[in-house]
């Protein structure tokens, strides 16, 4: 790993870790909860000020981030988080994801403004398989697409795009034909397919490949961006039920995989760049909402069965005891990821093609 990967890798995820901790901050603070400490990676620390009743750090394992608050599951204790509403809490525990779903919309509207390079062609149907979805709807070979679900199709790329959104269901393809007829036609898309047919089953073929530079305007750029960002957490429950379907395991990564990935993403531009962070940050926001112990969501789970049990909370000894032991099995499972990641890359393997 180079220098400039490690730097590259650390500025991208202290900015989608400020932004998570950011949302605690700001609204823990607006709650009236004492917040002790504001930390960037996890201690021992490195340097820190302390600015009225909270430390800012840096500490040295770069990893994540914490707002520490007084109190978090005692709420007998002055200013402490445990002692606020049932809503105050839901927010304050919510607003760290929040803030991870709302910086893609900014990331990827920048990297829509920015000079990014666009690859247009004209996208033909090379063959269709036998019994396919798309035989069944009438596609041809030598069918140019035109459009899907009423979206120009500029590259090979549209059409895989498009296609995932709508897995599982039918999609509207706008096709011209070898005599230039236009006509369109429903192709359902499949989840499970036969191995080399694709959802639709056909095989594309690029014709006339130009490669251009593109930047757009903002009033262009931050509509399409939220247009993206919905779309990619769509693209993330398809891909989570195509585990299920396919019955494939998840590809799994540590901080070194994303490390080497992100280094292998900015070589390629400052645009491509922005939207693997919003990737990230949708990722992130995501799992910190997992009912899992020592994350934000498994703090999620003690306020709302505190709220069906109608005020009656779980000790606090026993919910700071779970949230220990979910926190050292998070630990172990990030180095066993991280070891594998070590290996695979002294074997010369990437995570990009």
């Amino acid at each position: 790993m180079t220098p400039f990967t490690l730097l590259i890798f650390l500025g991208l995820l202290a900015l989608l870790i400020v932004s998570h901790e950011l949302g605690h901050f700001v609204t823990a603070k607006l709650s009236g909860v004492t917040v002790k400490e504001f930390g960037l990676g996890f201690p021992p620390r490195i340097f820190g000020i302390k600015r009225g009743e909270t430390v800012y750090s840096i500490n040295a394992i770069p990893l994540g981030g914490f707002v520490k608050m007084v109190g978090e599951e005692d709420p007998k204790l002055p200013g402490s988080l445990a002692g606020k509403s049932i809503g105050v809490r839901l927010m304050v525990l919510t607003a760290g994801s929040a803030m991870n779903l709302l910086l893609p919309l900014v990331l990827l509207a920048v990297s829509l403004m920015v000079p990014h390079q666009v690859v247009s062609e004209q996208v033909i149907v090379k063959s269709v398989a036998t019994g396919s979805p798309a035989e069944r709807a009438g596609v041809r070979p030598g069918d140019t697409i035109l459009k899907i679900e009423g979206d120009s199709i500029q590259n090979r790329g549209d059409v895989g795009y498009n296609v995932a959104l709508k897995l599982g269901s039918e999609v509207r393809l706008l096709l011209r034909g070898q005599d230039g007829s236009t006509r369109e036609t429903l192709v359902m898309t499949r989840w499970n397919p036969p191995a080399g047919q694709g959802a639709m089953g056909i095989v594309l073929e690029p014709v006339g490949t130009t490669v251009s530079t593109q930047s757009r305007p903002f009033w262009q750029a931050f509509p399409q961006g939220a247009r993206t960002a919905l779309e990619t957490m769509i693209l993330f429950k398809n891909e989570v039920v195509s585990w299920f379907v396919r019955k494939t395991p998840p590809q799994v990564t540590g901080p070194v995989g994303i490390a080497q990935v992100t280094g292998e993403i900015a070589r390629e531009g400052l645009s491509p760049l922005l939207r693997f962070g919003a990737l990230l940050s949708l990722n992130l926001g995501i799992f910190n909402l997992f009912p899992l112990p020592a994350l934000d969501g498994g703090r999620l789970v003690f306020v709302l069965l505190e709220w069906v049990r109608r005020g009656r909370r779980i000790p606090p000894e026993k919910e700071n005891l779970v949230h220990l032991i979910g926190f050292a099995v998070i630990l172990a499972a990030m180095v066993l990821v991280t070891y594998l990641d070590i290996v695979r890359i002294v074997q010369g393997e990437q995570l990009m093609p």
